[in-house]
This record gives structure tokens, C-alpha cells and sequence, in this order.
């Protein structure tokens, strides 16, 4: 048997993972818990990068599409030329952000999930920048670790959601909702969320510095200084410090890197604040926020 012959018999004889989750008289997806989800996001998001894209994709709509036969006739059954199809009405009802791939969130809106777990990846409120976001770490990062753990994270599930809900959850789901959401997010494995991937978990509705004003231009204009300074300066005192700061500090290592810590991003500030702070007071003026800008424009040399 030739090698081709030898994948499609595997692939006609291998169980349809998504079928143990159908109702058996419906043939209806039941309602799935939040320990539920992650089997199945773990399941197909095969090499662990936080999307289902590619070949990934493809196993998910095949099998979803084939989950209702009763017995196990094969995903293979799907021909390429409707799976293409498939796939295309599938990203442009589902993929909200246009990237050609599902995200947790997107997953989370296809199957039918716990709802206040559900809640947890709504994406219609997201924060408006991040300064909020660092407001929103130092206020549960309260042993200021630098890390979100697990104690952190399950009082920040229970604030979200009785924010977005307004009923309080029992001990036992908080426990399982946050267990899962590290499975999920804690990509190195350490037990607690690091900025990077808690901004997965709480996004940020828009990091200015990637608009493309900011991409090689030779100067800026008052009015471009003016706007983002004041997405930054929410005091409205002429000056970028504290959260504020950590807060532009997060946009910056957001433009190069994709995995960051506390340690990192204090790092970073530090070499900005050497760079830049020319009166050494530890705050980003105009002038200096110009500077930054200015030099971020700069096309990098290959």
C-alpha cells in the first residue's frame, strides 16, 4: 500500500475527536464546561502557539462537519474543494480579527461554552490602553511579584465576571475556571500569567504606536505629538509617569517582542528612561515623548 494510501486509511479508521461531545440522539454539541474547552482548544491548537490555523483548521472543520455521522467515516470524506469553501465562510463568520486563524476567544463563541466562562473572552469591552491594563495588573498583582498566580488570577476571574455579570460564582467553579485559563494561557508552564500572557486573556482595544503614522516618517506634527501624549497622560499633567509610563513601556515591547516579563519590561523602561530622560525625574516629558517617537520612526537598517 502506497504511503498516500496509508494516511487516508488512518485517516478513515482514526475516531472523530469532536463526536464524544455530541448529544447522541440530537446529534447536538452539549453544552461544554470550561475543563471541556480546553481539551478540545488543547486538541487542535497542536503546536501550542495560541491559534488553530492551517493544518489545525482543516482537522477542526472536518471533523466538526463529520462529528454527526454516527459511525467513523473518515474526514477525508470532505474533498479538498469544500473544505476550501468550508473554510472560508467559517474565518468570515467567525474570524473576528481577519488574521486567517481562531483564537481562544473565537473558539469560545463557536462551541457552546459555559457562559460565564464565555464571558471571561468577550472581546465587544475591551481596555481602551495600556495604562489601564497596568492598573488592572497592579491591582491583583498584590504581593507585586510581577506575576499574576493563581490565587491573583482567581480573584481577578471573580471580579470580571461579577463586573460583567453580577453574580458571584461558587468556590468550586472559580477554582475550575482558573485552572483552566492557565492550562490555556501559561505558555511556559510555571503556574502564573506574565504580562504577555495576561494581555492575551485582557486585551487592549489598540496599541497607537502601531498606527502607521509612526512607520518612516521623517517628522511628526504637533497634532500627531499631541494625540499620543494625551493616550498616555491621563492625569492631564503634561507629564508620562507611573502606570502611565509602565504603560507605554508595555506598547513599546509590544512592537518587538512577543513573550515579556516583569523583569523585562522594567529592563526596557530603564534603557528608555537612560536614552531619554534627559532631567533624570523618572517621567516622559512632550519633548522627550517626541524624541522616542522620532527615533521609532526610523526605518531599521537590513
Amino acid at each position: 500500500m502506497s504511503t498516500k494510501a496509508n494516511v487516508q486509511q488512518r485517516q478513515r479508521t482514526k475516531e472523530n475527536f469532536l463526536r464524544q461531545f455530541r448529544d447522541e440522539t440530537s446529534k447536538e454539541l452539549k453544552p461544554l464546561t470550561a475543563a471541556q474547552f480546553m481539551v478540545i482548544w488543547s486538541h487542535y491548537d497542536t503546536d501550542g502557539n495560541g491559534f488553530i490555523e492551517g493544518h489545525e483548521l482543516d482537522d477542526l472543520l472536518r471533523e466538526l462537519a463529520t462529528s454527526v455521522n454516527v459511525n467513523d467515516a473518515g474526514s477525508d470524506l470532505i474533498p479538498d474543494s469544500v473544505l476550501k469553501e468550508l473554510k472560508e465562510c467559517f474565518l468570515e463568520a467567525y474570524d473576528e480579527n481577519e488574521d486567517g486563524k481562531i483564537e481562544i476567544g473565537e473558539l469560545a463563541e463557536i462551541l457552546p461554552t459555559d457562559e460565564n466562562f464565555l464571558l471571561l473572552f468577550r472581546k465587544d469591552n475591551p481596555l481602551e490602553s495600556s495604562v489601564e491594563f497596568m492598573k488592572v495588573w497592579k491591582q491583583f498583582d498584590t504581593d507585586c511579584s510581577g506575576f499574576i498566580e493563581a490565587d491573583e488570577l482567581k480573584q481577578f476571574i471573580k471580579a470580571l465576571l461579577t463586573k460583567r455579570r453580577g453574580t458571584n460564582l461558587t468556590e468550586e467553579k472559580l477554582i475550575e475556571y482558573t485552572d483552566t485559563i492557565l492550562q490555556i494561557f501559561d505558555t511556559n508552564g510555571d503556574g502564573k500569567l506574565q504580562f504577555s500572557e495576561m494581555a492575551k486573556l485582557l486585551p487592549v482595544k489598540e496599541n497607537f504606536l502601531l498606527r502607521p503614522i509612526f512607520k518612516g516618517c521623517a517628522s511628526i506634527t504637533s497634532h500627531d505629538l499631541d494625540r499620543v501624549f494625551q493616550l498616555y497622560d491621563k492625569d492631564g499633567n503634561e507629564l508620562i509617569e507611573e502606570e502611565e509610563l509602565d504603560g507605554f513601556v508595555k506598547d513599546l515591547m509590544d512592537l518587538i517582542r512577543k513573550d515579556y516579563d516583569n523583569d523585562d519590561l522594567q529592563q526596557f523602561k530603564q534603557s528608555l528612561l537612560n536614552g531619554c530622560d534627559y532631567n533624570r525625574d523618572r517621567k516622559i516629558s512632550k519633548a522627550e515623548l517626541k524624541m522616542i517617537l522620532l527615533a521609532l520612526a526610523q526605518p531599521v537598517d537590513s
